[in-house]
């Protein structure tokens, strides 16, 4: 008897556009926001040693700024690829 023959699976699975681009953003979102906290935490340590005499406040407001930021820039670009998604609907 002949075997039949079956199709191999995909190496790759395809995801929708808006999902894929979905994912894309959060990525980017998410390494932003490791990026800005830790270069706040830096200079917040920095300032914290040089003017204020090692105490603790300007290296967690350092944090909370590059936070701040890196979430309003993600805000930004999620809010963008909405009105793009609108567009071409």
């Amino acid at each position: 008897m002949a075997e039949p023959s079956v199709p191999a699976p995909p190496s790759t699975v395809s995801r929708p556009v808006s999902e894929a681009l979905l994912n894309e953003k959060w990525d980017r979102c998410i390494s932003n926001m490791l990026i800005k906290s830790t270069l706040g935490l830096g200079f917040g340590i920095v300032f914290s040693v040089l003017l204020f005499r090692r105490r603790a406040w300007p290296a967690f407001a350092g944090v909370g700024f590059g936070a701040g930021r890196a979430y309003e820039e993600c805000n930004w670009s999620l809010k963008q690829a909405s009105q793009e998604m609108k567009r071409k609907a």
